[in-house]
């Protein structure tokens, strides 16, 4: 009822449904097609990792934010993974709720904040003895240029930052991320943060301080 008092009050939204468990949700989005889901992860029948997991492979238009109670959550890494473009904290605040939204909606414009660096970091070097997955040949479809600008995306920078550090326009960077997506077959930047921790691109540093 606070988020839905929250985003109501937006002129640009409407809040077009509502669920009280993931089976109902994932009914709902098949129907409704809304451009964003706010999907909290512990819910009778289906979780919403299952959920999110449907809803992403069914309904291409539809981007997830996960609710979570911690940022270090166990269950917002299994949500981007299975295909949420975010993922927030329940206490998040309302204007932060709000621009959440608009930026996962706005598609291109969807950033991987620190956090979602800090929460891959944590779970993987949760798994030392995981054996190191094999180079996706998918890679080899990126110029060195789009390497670079991959493994910065999942240091967390933002365009401005990756601007800034190759001496490049903000709508060169955009151009760039594009075609990484398109080539790797990602919906959104989260998704290629994922990518690049889960194929072993990057390597979670060792004795950071968070």
């Amino acid at each position: 009822m606070g988020f839905r008092l929250i985003l109501e009050g937006e002129d640009d939204m409407r809040i077009v449904g509502e669920a009280s468990d993931g089976a109902e949700g994932t009914r709902l989005a098949e129907s409704l097609r809304p451009d964003v889901i706010l999907m909290d992860v512990r819910m009778p029948i289906m979780d919403g990792i299952e959920a999110t997991r449907r809803i992403t492979a069914s309904t291409e238009c539809s981007r997830i934010i996960i609710l979570t109670t911690f940022d270090l959550d166990e269950y917002a890494f299994a949500g981007l993974q299975a295909g949420a473009s975010a993922f927030l904290l329940k206490d998040v605040a309302p204007n932060e709720l709000v621009q959440a939204v608009r930026v996962v909606a706005s598609g291109d414009a969807v950033v991987a904040p620190r956090v979602t660096q800090r929460l891959l970091e944590t779970y993987v070097r949760s798994r030392p003895d995981t054996p190191k997955p094999p180079r996706d040949p998918l890679l080899q479809e990126l110029t060195p240029r789009e390497l670079e600008v991959l493994e910065a995306i999942a240091e967390g920078l933002s365009n401005a930052e990756l601007a800034h550090r190759f001496f490049l326009s903000e709508a060169t960077v955009k151009t760039h991320v594009r075609r990484i997506l398109t080539k790797l077959h990602l919906r959104d930047r989260v998704q290629a943060v994922v990518y690049a921790y889960e194929t072993g691109l990057v390597v979670p540093s060792q004795g950071l301080d968070f």
